[in-house]
């Protein structure tokens, strides 16, 4: 058994999660989580609301409300969401908690003691219209790379480079689009140079980074790192550590990815175990993993790891991301700005958690960029999770139920048919779980389907119909053979849809909790209530729920206030 820390990354509470956040960092965090507890390791699985920031603050000027008050509003609604889409956190905290602010400021004041914090006056970007210093994303303009013409200042979202807001052709400030002027003001800074080899070392031996995230890491190396600034001229976020420095906020990308380390403590302190978090953090043979969008790799697998060094308190650097390419939606990227996509409470109104859970990881966008389109999501509905897994799941369970009377029957003789297809299923087990151990959830999960559509053939070939009139003990051992695939069934897709595997579970009379594949079931188990686990969508239905989502976003986008623009 190893223990592991899974995190997700932060979501920002400006507003609530699209579909792209969800399966990017959450959902897939979460179908990790399930599988490594199915296994039975260790797991801490933790994120939280990102906070802090200008965004915040300045959108609760606007609005006339305080900072603090908007960001426990919207954190508490994410959460409540987070609940209702079955994410099985150990902890869903907050950067503003108590445990995040001290840490994090102790966590700086050793990087500080151990050398790798200077001091340096610059020009930064000043807005004149909003009368504030502008944080690196908050100057927007054309990237000097690619030409992108919307890129940040701090990173280029189509190039992936990471940049400053000089950099940037033709800047302006994302709030009100006026030019920003330069004005002088010092600040902390990490010296990153000093940590280039290191980081360089860690990154070329980490076997265990995906190919997108490597590839993005070395780009930059090989540009070589600079030192970026830890503080920020914000009055909402955490109090920098650093002596004189009075009045400055740690920017919230250096405090937020320090929240996997904090939230397993607070999750400690929370169950009566405050020293237990070192266990995890301070175990070197602990994995990390973090499940994040490709923008989020630089912050994750040079900035995380070169904090983490410069403080120097033995915390394990086994790090590693899962950063999934961009889910678009119907053609295009997601866009709060423009109203395209759909959000996660919204998505609630429209279907079953379960479903979208089963669509979003069957459209996961591991290697390359996937559009979501609503035919597509249909069809996997209609013709996968309900014709290939709920068709075989029904047509097994029903048959013991009606010919033999809800019990599983012992296996009786074999024939060559038998033997391939339990060798089958065995075969895409095993490929399952070794697609689930490189977080290669999508193909974990094609291998699951693939155990439904081999015993619906199965079925057709053996037609126990047939056998149960003229060779019964036949009939047994293809039902005995089918339960066993289900049960494998079962456990492969609870990760994924967790209440529907749990149902299934139960209906075949099994006790919980679901259970990994290790052991053949006994003859003689008595079935539950048998019913159909899914439903098709058809026309009819379809149309009502893009009606129902044009109504809602009608209903969402006439609200003043975030928080009552959320459809709970």
């Amino acid at each position: 058994m190893a223990k592991f820390v899974i995190g997700s990354a932060w979501p920002y509470v400006q507003s609530v999660p699209h579909l792209g956040n969800m399966i990017g960092s959450v959902l897939s965090a979460d179908v990790y989580a399930r599988y490594l507890r199915l296994r039975g390791h260790e797991v801490v699985f933790v994120s939280g609301s990102d906070m802090h920031g200008t965004p915040i603050e300045v959108e609760a000027i606007q609005l006339g409300v305080d900072p603090q008050d908007y960001a426990m509003r919207m954190h508490g609604i994410v959460a409540e969401l987070f609940r209702r889409w079955n994410i099985s956190f150990d902890l869903y905290t907050h950067t503003h908690s108590n445990t995040h602010i001290e840490f994090t400021k102790d966590f700086f004041k050793k990087i500080y003691e151990n050398g790798y914090v200077f001091t340096q006056e610059d020009e930064l970007p000043y807005c004149p219209n909003d009368k504030i210093f502008l944080p690196d994303r908050f100057v927007i303009g054309k990237c000097p790379y690619c030409g992108y013409e919307r890129a940040r200042g701090d990173q280029c979202e189509r190039c992936g480079r990471l940049l400053e807001p000089r950099l940037l052709i033709e800047p302006r400030c994302a709030v009100c689009g006026a030019k920003p002027e330069w004005r002088r003001t010092k600040h902390w800074y990490l010296d990153l140079r000093k940590l280039e080899d290191a980081v360089r070392r860690y990154v070329e031996g980490n076997k265990e980074l995906p190919q997108n995230a490597r590839e993005m890491a070395l780009g930059i190396l090989k540009e070589g790192l600079r030192p970026r600034a830890i503080t920020r001229d914000n009055k909402w976020g955490i109090p920098a550590p650093f002596p004189g420095a009075e009045g400055k906020t740690i920017y919230v990308w250096f405090e937020a990815v320090l929240g996997y380390i904090s939230a397993v403590k607070e999750y400690f302190e929370k169950r009566g175990e405050p020293d237990r978090w070192r266990e995890f953090w301070l175990d070197p043979s602990t994995k990390a993993v973090f499940f994040v969008g490709k923008d989020n790799i630089p912050f994750h697998v040079i900035i995380l790891p070169a904090l983490i060094m410069a403080n120097g308190g033995g915390y394990t650097t086994r790090l590693t991301t899962s950063s999934t390419e961009y889910l678009n939606y119907e053609g295009d990227k997601f866009s709060k700005s423009r109203r395209w996509g759909i959000w996660i409470d919204e998505a609630l109104k429209l279907m079953p958690v379960d479903y979208w859970r089963f669509v979003l990881v069957y459209m996961r966008p591991e290697n390359r960029d996937v559009d979501f389109t609503w035919q597509t999501a249909v069809e996997v509905v209609n013709k996968v999770l309900n014709d290939d897994v709920g068709n075989f799941a029904h047509r097994v369970l029903s048959f013991i139920k009606t010919r033999f009377g809800g019990v599983l029957p012992g296996p009786g003789p074999s024939t060559p048919p038998d033997a391939e297809f339990v060798e089958a299923v065995a075969k895409y087990v095993k490929s399952a779980e070794a697609h689930y151990d490189r977080i290669e959830l999508k193909e974990a999960l094609m291998d699951a389907v693939e155990i439904a559509r081999e015993g619906n053939k199965y079925l057709n070939l053996r037609a126990p119909w047939q056998l149960v009139k003229e060779r019964p003990e036949e009939a047994g051992t293809v039902m005995y053979n089918s339960y066993k695939a289900l049960m494998a069934l079962a456990a492969l897709l609870y990760p994924v849809i967790p209440s529907s595997a749990e149902k299934l579970w139960s209906m075949m009379g099994l006790q919980p909790p679901v259970r990994w594949p290790n052991a053949d079931p006994a003859p003689g188990i008595k079935l539950g209530e048998v019913e159909p686990l899914f439903k098709k969508i058809d026309k009819n239905e379809l149309d009502a729920m893009l009606a129902e989502l044009r109504r809602l976003r009608e209903e969402r986008w006439s609200k003043k206030y975030p928080w009552d623009q959320v459809v709970l």
